[in-house]
């Protein structure tokens, strides 16, 4: 039987570089989901790769917006000979490199996802409200292809999960004769990993998660525009009721970027029960359209925000209870906003007459926490009066209208 790999992007390598979205000539940022469907692409521009981290520049690496692969000039040349029909190469210039670089557009999509053999797979269904993906996978874990489908291409996306790039094994081991850094391999060929009875767990499992996500989606559409563009990678956490870190982003009117955790309220899979978990969901909105949200300082802020309440049972507690104030850690927010000791404070659960403060899902009601940066002279102010303090900061956050809204460019309310 054939063998083949997904080919993934090392991003353990220490002290490595991270590329950023590419750019035109004129610095007109080039979307990247036109290099994920698996098609030729018409690009008559320049393409220019900016760094968002400096560090060792690699062979591979794949963008932070996507899946999207820059090679040197010797991993370019390995696939313009062992898979010149299977590839588009693009050069590009690439920030603070003399050398020449490649963006590699792969053109083949096969459909060969062994969904029986594969760990774990979810479809889009029609509560998803996605017609244009209805059928194809939203999410595929330890997956497994089956080799005589794929016929004579030498690496491809697969059908319906386009994020992945598999490769054969003479390309496999061409690249790693070639000594190219930044590669990482891992078999899609063969028996599956796990037992019947842990198959038999996980579709559980899945079924109580996708019931919850459903529901939350149904929500979120109600308080703006879903955006499904944005690449928000799964982070696994053990804090978190599913084990999962997930994230969804919302263009709202006026241009605002509501952030919200889509995953505090999973049930709590290591009981495979219907439940709420923590009972909860975190939202924090800005007034601008925030484009790339994993960079941003919102979804940081959140982030570290929702680590705290995930954590902590008497944060939790403390959140439901009504207004709770807390503090994280400054770094990387900005500097309106960070405290003389390097913290940044925010305040939870302020009304908003924009956003509800619960919704419902089958497993129950879910409370819609609100999340507001707080300046620092605002801090002193909850730190010196306490629950009175707090209550004064939310009077008058409604009084001048800006409610649960995060702007560090504002002047105090106090």
């Amino acid at each position: 039987m054939k063998q083949y790999f997904e080919l993934f992007d090392n991003v353990y390598i220490p002290g490595r570089w991270e590329l950023e979205r590419p750019m035109d000539e004129h610095g007109q940022e080039i979307r990247t989901w036109i290099f994920r469907e698996g098609k030729p692409v018409t690009i008559k521009r320049r393409i220019r790769i900016p760094i968002c981290t400096p560090g060792k520049a690699l062979d591979f690496s794949l963008l932070t917006s996507g899946i999207v692969p820059i090679v040197s000039a010797r991993v370019a040349a390995v696939f313009a000979e062992l898979a010149p029909g299977d590839v588009q190469l693009f050069p590009v210039d690439v920030e603070g490199q003399s050398e020449p670089y490649t963006l590699l557009n792969i053109t083949r999509v096969v459909k060969c996802i062994d969904d029986e053999a594969s760990d774990e797979v979810r479809y889009y269904k029609p509560e998803h409200e996605q017609p244009e993906r209805l059928g194809q996978y939203r999410s595929v874990i330890g997956m497994r292809i089956d080799p005589s489908k794929v016929r004579d291409a030498q690496v491809f996306r697969t059908w319906g999960w386009t994020g992945t790039i598999v490769v054969s094994e003479a390309l496999k081991e061409a690249l790693e004769r070639l000594g190219a850094t930044g590669t990482k391999f891992t078999s899609v060929t063969g028996p599956s990993t796990i037992t019947p009875e842990e198959r038999a767990r996980d579709r559980k499992s899945l079924e109580l998660l996708d019931t919850a996500a459903s529901a939350r989606e149904t929500a979120w559409r109600t308080l703006g525009s879903l955006d499904q563009e944005v690449f928000m990678p799964i982070a696994m956490s053990s804090a978190w009721p599913g084990q999962r870190q997930l994230w969804s982003v919302i263009r709202r009117d006026a241009g605002r970027t509501l952030l919200v955790t889509h995953g505090l309220s999973d049930p709590f899979i290591d009981s495979l029960e219907p439940s709420v978990g923590f009972g909860l969901e975190l939202a924090l909105e800005v007034d601008s359209a925030v484009k790339d949200i994993s960079k941003g300082w919102p979804l940081l802020l959140l982030d570290r925000v929702a680590e705290e309440v995930a954590a902590h049972e008497h944060v939790r507690e403390g959140v439901k209870a009504g207004l709770f104030s807390m503090e994280v850690a400054g770094k990387g927010l900005p500097k309106a906003l960070v405290t003389s000791e390097g913290r940044v404070a925010v305040l939870l659960g302020l009304e908003s007459r924009t956003l509800p403060g619960h919704f419902s899902t089958p497993y129950g009601e879910v409370r819609l926490v609100t999340v507001k940066a707080l300046l620092p002279s605002e801090l002193a102010h909850v730190l010196e009066h306490g629950a009175q303090g707090q209550a004064e900061l939310a009077r008058r956050f409604a009084d001048n209208g800006e409610e649960h809204l995060s702007r560090p460019k504002r002047r105090p309310v106090v």
